[in-house]
């Protein structure tokens, strides 16, 4: 990859864009194919909310075409926290626009009988169903920006543009995952309880401050290629990786405040099913007819608790 001369300032930011063919080609058919299958959705009275498409064009779409095109994608090969913050929108910001806008909905809905029959098909696969378990998911998540940073898979990633796009799918294939299967606004091949998806964000939180500072306290990751580019603009080496440290953990848990709401929503709502359920089967029992009808019950005695005891009445009997 080619070093970019011009230094990063506000007017430069604005003012870099660069054209992506591999994310043009994606984006269009997701995005066609996503407006043709809920106008689709329409016509059967099942398409889903202008919210929900705002969120898979704008939020899922708009944020993959600005990672890759703007000045993040410009710069991504020259500066490590570019590249971190590529990462991070990639990883956590695209996939959770995607996800909640519904795209298997759509896929279902905008499509024929045959089609929905394939998708729940798909979705009832013991496949899917370990594919899309909190603890794959989980796993994938946590695991990806582990093995991009602290393996050759960063390096190769910078210098071969076939292994940056493949790299870049990659990421936004297992965020999808984990944010379809912890929403679950879609149809899923299992529900999980929203208060376990809680626990598992607490637990993700830490993770990723541990990479945080492993990549702040560690050793320079590919030293030998930033060296080699000879940029003289900038932060440093050593500030550039920081940089990237602090938005690998700090941006990263405020961007992911947006899914914790998310998950909070989800949490009350799952709560208010519960009790609903449940006062729906307390509703349904028969009463008590004991209760009900005192003259059916059995008679309750008056007598001295010592008249009660059978050896005591015994002997109160031989004595009168």
């Amino acid at each position: 990859m080619a070093l970019v001369q011009t230094p990063l300032t506000l007017f430069a930011a604005l003012d870099s864009w660069q054209w992506d063919w591999s994310t043009t080609i994606v984006v269009t058919v997701l995005g066609v194919g996503y407006l043709r299958g809920n106008a689709n959705a329409a016509r059967a009275g099942t398409a889903v909310s202008s919210s929900r498409v705002c969120s898979f064009l704008g939020v899922g779409l708009g944020m993959w075409v600005l990672a890759t095109m703007s000045f993040v994608g410009v710069y991504a090969d020259t500066l490590f926290w570019v590249r971190a913050l590529q990462v991070v929108l990639l990883l956590l910001v695209v996939p959770f626009g995607l996800a909640l806008g519904k795209p298997v909905t759509v896929l279902r809905e905008g499509g024929s009988p045959a089609r929905r029959q394939r998708v729940d098909a798909v979705l009832a696969s013991k496949a899917a169903r370990v594919a899309t378990h909190p603890a794959a998911t989980s796993i994938a998540m946590l695991a990806t920006p582990w093995l991009l940073y602290l393996t050759p898979w960063y390096r190769g990633a910078l210098e071969n543009e076939s292994a940056d796009m493949l790299t870049r799918l990659i990421l936004v294939v297992v965020g999808f995952g984990y944010f379809y299967s912890r929403v679950q606004t879609d149809p899923v091949p299992h529900r999980y309880s929203q208060g376990l998806s809680l626990l598992i964000t607490v637990a993700e939180t830490l993770g990723d401050g541990v990479l945080g500072v492993v990549i702040w306290l560690g050793p320079a990751i590919a030293a030998d290629y930033y060296s080699g580019l000879g940029r003289t603009w900038g932060p440093s080496p050593v500030t550039d990786q920081t940089i990237g440290a602090g938005i690998l953990w700090i941006l990263a848990d405020v961007l992911g405040l947006p899914f914790l709401f998310v998950l909070m929503r989800a949490f009350r709502a799952d709560e208010s099913r519960s009790a609903a359920h449940i006062d729906d089967e307390l509703d349904a029992e028969p009463p008590n007819t004991d209760a009900a009808n005192p003259v059916d019950a059995q008679p309750v005695t008056s007598a001295l608790w010592w008249e009660n005891d059978p050896q005591l009445q015994e002997r109160f009997r031989r004595n009168r």
